[in-house]
C-alpha cells in the first residue's frame, strides 16, 4: 500500500526538498519588504524554477524524438528517476500551503502515496466508484495493473507530458492528474484495454461502462492507443473496437472513430502518428488518417486522408498541406479563412477535384 508521509502539519518547507533533491533554486521574486522565505512570492518563484528544471531534465516526449532514460540493468520501460513524480508531489505541497483548505485533499490524493502509479488509482478509483463498484475494489484493480504493466507506467508520464505541453489550460502536472477527465478517461482505458488482453473481459466492458457514465467518454476496451495522447477536455469522445490510433495524436471534444454500419472485423479508424482531430470531427470506416495528418472542427471523414495533408468539409476534402511535421503539437485545428484563401491563392488554376480524397 501507499506510504505515508507524516502529517501535513509536519511537512518539511520546499526550500529544504528542493535542497534534498539537489535542485538548484535562484530566488527570484519582485522586490518586496516580506522578507518570509515561506511567501507566496517565494513559493511562486520556487515552483517556477522547479518546473523550468523538470523541464530540462525530464524527456519532453511530447515534443518528439526522445526516448526516456532506460534502467542500466536492462529494464525497458522503466524510468530512471521520476521527475515528473517528484515535481507533481512538489506542485501538491506548494499548492496546500497555497491553500490549505485543498490540505486534506491533496495529501490523500497524491501526498500519502509512494509513486505516481499508485496516486493515480486511487483518484481515479475516487472519480468512479459508485455502491456496487467499491473505491477499494477499484484500487486495487487499477494498482495491480499500472504497477506491473511497464508499457503502461511509460505512457501515462507521456501522456501527463502531453497533456502539460499542449492544453494552455493546464496549469501543471499536478492539475491534470487531479482533474482533467480527459486524461483520467485514456488511464482508465489503458487499464481496462490490459484487462481485455488478458482475458478478464467482462470487467474490461464494466470500466468502459462507467467511464462513459461519469466522463462522458466512450472507448471500448479492445482499441489501441499509442502513448503521448492528448484527450482535449475529452466530453463526447467516441472510440471504437478496432480503431488504432498513433503515438503523439491529439483529439479534442466530440470526436468519433466509427465504423459506418453493422459490419463485423476491422471495421474503425486507423490515425497515424502526430496526427491532429479537431473538435466534433467524424471519421467512420476502415479508413486511414496519415501521419501528422490534420482534420478541421467539425469534418465528416468517408475516404483515407494522406499524410502531413489538411481535410475540411462534410464531406470532408483534402484542402492542402501542413507545414508541421507534427501538428498535434501546434493545436492549430480550426482551418480558418485565412487559412482557405491562402489555399486558394497557392492553387489558382486547379480544379477542385484534384483535392478531393
Amino acid at each position: 500500500m501507499a506510504a505515508c508521509l507524516g502529517p501535513l502539519s509536519e511537512m518539511r518547507p520546499i526550500r529544504t526538498v528542493l535542497e534534498e533533491q539537489n535542485q538548484v533554486v535562484v530566488n527570484v521574486r519582485p522586490e518586496t519588504t516580506d522578507s518570509n522565505p515561506n511567501s507566496t512570492a517565494s513559493t511562486s518563484a520556487s515552483i517556477m524554477v522547479m518546473r523550468h528544471k523538470v523541464e530540462r531534465i525530464f524527456p519532453v516526449y511530447a515534443r518528439g524524438g526522445l526516448s526516456p532514460r532506460s534502467d542500466p540493468g536492462g529494464n525497458s520501460g522503466s524510468v530512471v528517476g521520476d521527475s515528473i513524480w517528484d515535481a507533481v508531489r512538489l506542485e501538491a505541497k506548494c499548492e496546500a500551503e497555497n491553500e490549505p483548505i485543498l490540505s486534506s485533499f491533496l495529501y490523500a490524493s497524491i501526498l500519502s502515496h509512494d509513486c505516481l502509479e499508485r496516486a493515480l488509482g486511487f483518484i481515479i478509483a475516487n472519480r468512479l466508484q459508485n455502491n456496487t463498484l467499491l473505491e477499494t475494489q477499484l484500487m486495487d484493480i487499477f494498482c495491480d495493473v499500472l504497477v506491473q504493466n511497464r508499457g503502461i507506467k511509460r505512457a501515462l508520464r507521456m501522456d501527463l507530458q502531453a497533456f502539460k505541453e499542449r492544453d494552455p489550460s493546464c496549469l501543471s502536472y499536478c492539475s491534470a492528474l487531479l482533474y482533467l477527465k480527459g486524461y483520467h478517461s485514456l488511464q482508465t482505458h489503458r487499464v481496462a484495454h490490459a484487462l481485455w488482453n488478458q482475458g478478464r473481459k467482462v470487467l474490461a466492458l464494466a470500466l468502459q461502462s462507467r467511464v462513459s457514465e461519469v466522463f462522458g467518454v466512450d472507448i471500448h476496451p479492445a482499441a489501441k492507443i499509442g502513448e503521448g495522447i492528448l484527450l482535449d477536455h475529452g466530453t463526447g469522445l467516441v472510440i471504437g473496437e478496432t480503431a488504432v490510433i498513433g503515438n503523439r495524436v491529439s483529439l479534442m471534444q466530440g470526436v468519433t472513430l466509427g465504423g459506418s454500419g453493422k459490419e463485423t472485423g476491422d471495421r474503425h479508424p486507423k490515425v497515424g502518428e502526430g496526427a491532429l482531430i479537431g473538435a466534433s470531427v467524424t471519421v467512420l470506416g476502415n479508413i486511414k488518417i496519415g501521419e501528422g495528418a490534420m482534420i478541421a472542427s467539425g469534418s465528416l471523414v468517408l475516404k483515407d486522408v494522406p499524410q502531413h495533408s489538411m481535410a475540411a468539409g462534410i464531406p470532408a476534402k483534402v484542402i492542402g498541406y501542413v507545414k508541421e511535421q507534427v501538428p498535434s503539437l501546434t493545436m492549430k485545428h480550426d482551418a480558418s479563412k485565412d487559412f482557405f484563401e491562402h489555399v486558394a491563392i497557392g492553387n489558382e488554376g486547379r480544379s477542385n477535384g484534384e483535392y478531393n480524397i
